[in-house]
């Protein structure tokens, strides 16, 4: 059942992401992707002016477009995974919280989470960023997964209200189990593929939140990452100068990356649905 063809294509796309980063720091100088440490506006290796010294070339500044991706790459990825496991996480506690145990928890983690998911949260988000002054990878993550956790709440509520119905959760409280061990480990283990497809499309959703906000100037000035080599380069006059490679690179891996991770949400949501995938409920 885990062997499915999505969630090995998406996970080999996001795989390739990481090891861009791990690899890439051992083969490649990234002090090259510091200001002033390259020859300005050299093209890809291929084209005409182009060396092998920067084979993706360099941008206005200085930096060269490899050691820019070796670095930026982990670090987008990075705010993905810091958002999907803060939004995750609250959205299993709360979710389970609220759809089993009912009542007046319920009604105020409902009430929560329908406020969150109805506030503009794209432009509070760029209002708290403005307002901080020194932005790094790690504050750009917490910033973004403040509103990030209404949808798992949502998501994971809706399948502990079903499952709490079960013949099994019942025979739990009749043997006497304590209610954190209905909910965490009878009732919880039913629910990973629901969980770990959550968890991708939260940190899928982080990511692009981040580079929204990036794109507008708001993300970490020292780290790179590839959200504000695209702020850069639209600075830059990258589009109408013809430094294609500028831009080009950096939105090519987030293209791979949502990619990858739709194609594995995809792939957990066929898992958990036997109807997804051709075959008897």
């Amino acid at each position: 059942m885990w062997l499915n063809r999505k969630l090995i294509a998406g996970g080999l796309m996001i795989g390739s992401i990481v090891l861009i980063g791990l690899i890439g720091r051992l083969a490649w100088d990234t002090d090259l992707a510091r200001v002033a440490s390259s020859p300005l506006n050299l093209p890809p290796f291929w084209v005409e002016g182009g060396t092998l010294d920067h084979p993706l070339g360099t941008e206005n500044s200085g930096r060269d477009m490899l050691a820019l991706i070796v670095t930026g790459a982990p670090a987008t990825l990075r705010v993905g995974l810091i958002v999907g496991l803060v939004s995750t996480g609250l959205g299993i506690l709360l979710g389970f919280t609220g759809g089993y145990l009912g009542g007046w928890p319920d009604y105020v983690i409902r009430i929560l989470s329908d406020t969150a998911l109805t506030i503009p949260s794209l432009a509070i988000l760029i209002v708290i960023s403005s307002y901080v002054r020194e932005i790094d990878v790690t504050t750009m993550a917490l910033i973004v997964a403040l509103f990030a956790w209404a949808g798992p709440t949502r998501v994971i509520r809706a399948q502990v209200l079903t499952l709490r119905e079960q013949g099994y959760v019942r025979m739990a409280r009749i043997s006497g189990l304590s209610t954190f061990d209905i909910m965490f480990k009878e009732m919880m283990p039913n629910l990973l593929p629901y969980l770990a497809a959550s968890f991708v499309g939260s940190a899928s959703g982080g990511i692009l939140a981040a580079v929204g906000l990036e794109a507008l100037g708001l993300g970490p000035q020292r780290i790179p990452t590839l959200g504000m080599t695209i702020y850069y380069a639209l600075e830059g006059s990258a589009i109408l100068r013809g430094m294609w490679w500028w831009w080009g690179a950096p939105t090519l891996i987030l293209v791979i990356v949502f990619i990858g991770f739709f194609l594995v949400t995809i792939g957990l949501d066929e898992i958990a649905n036997p109807r997804l995938r051709g075959g008897e409920a």
